[in-house]
């Protein structure tokens, strides 16, 4: 019985065990199906939207990917927010308007496994990350630091297999740019609050920019025309008469008397060699012939591309910026899918992958074949001072043309991409050859010259040239000549000329000036020069720019109590004291300590000096007269811009819109064609008589009227835009010559 019982218990025990061991079982079952529900993914966070797009299609399931939005902490903008009493501590705040994102960030970030920082690779993007980990409460010694050279598949997978602790050297670079600027600027415009005006602001970099478009502005103004002249002579080979004349003709220029050069300064002095060679013969004494050979330019760099395009494409930096981060971020490519089509566009270094040589070539082979090859692999030099980091700007996949990805692009985009795929298989190709052919002509015992070339091999030239900011004088063609050969003179006349002043700066040769006087940075360029132009110091004639008279009091005041901190040579050795802080050769906080010392000496002496009477400035006065009082009206800039106002204020309150005229006539009803713009900032044209008039064309008025019907002309954008009649039915129009330029 006792046994019988016995079994019964261990029956029931047993079948407990079973049922506890069931139960447990579908508990795990229940809480493995819960997890597999829950699986947490890895959260990777870059600056735009676009980037994230691309990312998220090469990472897949396993990775969130989203966009900080560009910064999410800085200084504030109410109080200098820098504790220069202790050791520049920088007093960060999250930036108010972003914090939609910062929420979601941080909803993100407690959802996630792990959080990847992959924001651009620079100073910038590595400050972003910095404060991203600093509002996430990340470990600063974690190795979550991504970075992406290129937006590609490859790009992504190496970037994500090598994750690093954040560059705390290349962040305190960032800093201390950051609170250089703020000390500059919120220590020195109170000053110009109280000489000027309230509203102005100052900058450590913008004032400098500034302060050259007003010394070459200065130098334009001072400068003395002198007058000089030159003797050609238009001749033709005897052998060569019976060729037509525009084909045979070509220009030999006056060099000296025998061996001696001769500078012609007056008429009279040109006569007196005119008279010297009448009736003499003209005798070639000398033929020298050569080989010369042009090189490809290297592949672009952030300030080469904002040269470049503006002047090939005419674009303004800031457009050719964002056309090429949107390229770098990523498009939809029409049979390729999402894809950064170019490398980081903000470097400057020239540095070029193998793998991406190696595309080059097999291009380069394929299409235009092995003689289009260089002898050796071409190796382009990087500055001295240059970062590192990055290659040059190139097409990611070389074999996607322009033409290919045309289609998927906007204007903007294609134009950009076609400038930095043409530049990058062009610095990869052979060596353009050119004949050249110098010749010596005696008339008299006077020596003339005339040079020539002709291209023996193309080279790189068939896909690509460089553009220049100067315009050079081209030689041409030369025909066959022989020593002792008597030449046919069609005429011969002395040209009066005038020594001209230097050109006002473009955006091109003022990025061209700053990169070789080490100001600023190549990613600086573009914000810069917008911001001297939104506050009103500098404005742009139509590619020039131009200092305003804001500008050059600005200028002149900033120069008398604080030249050294707006010299040349101090803010390149600023910079390259970043770059040492970048590098870990300096301490951040010594370099602010020794900055500041100065800075806010040389402040406290200037408000002892400076004096309370406000500087008045001069207004520009127009020819344009006030009808209710007759005075010359005045330009003055108020928040829609520019207008006219008159002198008279406030006794008269006259005001008008500045009208700028083109010299141009409406081909409907005769009126003035105007120059306007729409409410986008687009410049168009349009008739004076408008609304009665509904004339209007995007295309601006020539100088010339048209031979046929007497019209107006106009002409397309672009610099061999066709110029055709105003008047519908005319048909008169020209395509300029490229080939002539």
């Amino acid at each position: 019985m006792a046994t019988s019982k016995m079994l019964v218990s261990e029956s029931t025990e047993q079948v407990q065990q079973n049922s506890t061991a069931t139960k447990s079982k579908k508990k795990k079952t229940t809480t493995k199906k819960t997890a597999k529900k829950t699986v947490k993914k890895n959260l990777i966070i870059v600056e735009s939207p676009a980037k994230a797009k691309t990312i998220k299609k090469y990472l897949g399931r396993g990775y969130e990917v989203i966009a900080s939005m560009g910064h999410v902490r800085d200084l504030p903008k109410s109080k200098l927010a820098v504790d220069v009493e202790n050791n520049f501590e920088p007093q960060y705040i999250n930036i108010r308007k972003q914090s939609k994102t910062i929420k979601e960030l941080k909803e993100h970030a407690k959802k996630s496994k792990e959080i990847f920082l992959a924001t651009d690779p620079d100073r910038e993007g590595e400050a972003i990350s910095w404060h991203l980990s600093q509002l996430l409460k990340l470990d600063e010694h974690a190795q979550n630091r991504v970075t992406f050279n290129e937006i590609t598949k490859s790009g992504v997978q190496n970037g994500m297999a090598s994750p690093r602790e954040l560059d705390m050297d290349l962040i305190n670079a960032q800093q201390t740019r950051r609170i250089l600027d703020r000390l500059v600027g919120y220590k020195l415009s109170p000053l110009l609050w109280k000489k000027i005006k309230s509203g102005l602001s100052a900058g450590r970099v913008q004032s400098v920019v500034v302060s050259l478009i007003v010394d070459r502005e200065n130098e334009i103004k001072t400068f003395e025309q002198q007058e000089y002249w030159t003797v050609e002579a238009n001749l033709t080979s005897e052998r060569d008469l019976s060729i037509a004349i525009e084909k045979r003709t070509f220009i030999a220029k006056l060099y000296g008397k025998g061996t001696q050069k001769i500078e012609l300064k007056t008429k009279e002095e040109a006569d007196e060699i005119l008279k010297a060679i009448d009736g003499a013969d003209y005798i070639v004494t000398a033929v020298k012939k050569g080989t010369r050979k042009k090189s490809p330019a290297p592949p672009f760099i952030t300030s080469t591309l904002q040269q470049e395009a503006s002047r090939k494409l005419g674009f303004q930096s800031r457009r050719t910026m964002q056309a090429a981060q949107e390229l770098y971020e990523g498009v939809d490519v029409e049979d390729f899918g999402t894809m950064g089509l170019i490398t980081y566009m903000r470097t400057d270094s020239l540095r070029i992958s193998e793998e991406a040589k190696a595309a080059a070539k097999d291009y380069i082979v394929n299409t235009y074949g092995e003689k289009y090859l260089p002898d050796s692999p071409r190796v382009y030099k990087t500055k001295s001072n240059a970062q590192d980091g990055h290659e040059a700007i190139r097409p990611t996949t070389p074999s996607i043309t322009p033409a290919m990805a045309k289609s998927s692009l906007t204007n903007d985009q294609y134009k950009i991409y076609k400038l930095i795929w043409e530049r990058f298989i062009a610095s990869q190709m052979a060596n353009c050859l050119l004949d050249t052919v110098q010749v010596t002509i005696d008339a008299a015992g006077y020596t003339f010259k005339a040079s020539g070339f002709s291209v023996r091999f193309d080279g790189y030239t068939m896909l690509y040239e460089e553009s220049k900011d100067e315009e050079r004088q081209k030689s041409g063609m030369l025909p066959v000549l022989e020593e002792q050969e008597k030449l046919h003179l069609n005429k011969v006349s002395g040209e009066q000329h005038f020594t001209q002043p230097p050109p006002r700066f473009t955006e091109a040769s003022l990025i061209k000036t700053l990169e070789e006087n080490g100001i600023g940075r190549p990613s600086t360029y573009s914000p810069t020069i917008t911001t001297v132009i939104s506050r009103n110091y500098i404005e742009r004639e139509g590619k020039q720019l131009v200092p305003t008279v804001l500008g050059e009091v600005t200028t002149q005041l900033i120069k008398t109590h604080f030249h050294k901190f707006i010299d040349v040579d101090f803010t390149a050795n600023m910079e390259t004291d970043l770059d040492k802080i970048e590098a870990g050769k300096e301490d951040w906080k010594q370099t602010l300590k020794l900055f500041y010392d100065d800075f806010a000496k040389t402040l406290e002496e200037a408000q002892q000096k400076i004096g309370d009477d406000k500087i008045v400035l001069p207004d520009e006065v127009t020819d344009e007269v006030c009808e209710l009082c007759g005075k010359n009206m005045v330009v003055k800039t108020g928040r829609f811009g520019k207008f006219l106002a008159c002198p008279g204020y406030p006794d008269c309150k006259n005001t008008k819109k500045i009208v700028v005229e083109t010299g141009g006539f409406c081909p409907l009803c005769g009126g003035k064609i105007l120059e306007k713009k729409s409410k986008k900032g687009k410049k168009f044209y349009g008739c004076s008589n408008y609304p009665e008039c509904s004339f209007m064309t995007w295309d601006a008025p020539a100088k010339e009227d048209c031979p046929k019907c007497g019209k107006s002309l106009l002409k397309k954008a672009g610099k061999y835009g066709k110029i055709y009649c105003s008047n519908e039915h005319c048909d008169y129009q020209i395509t300029p010559d490229k080939e002539s330029d």
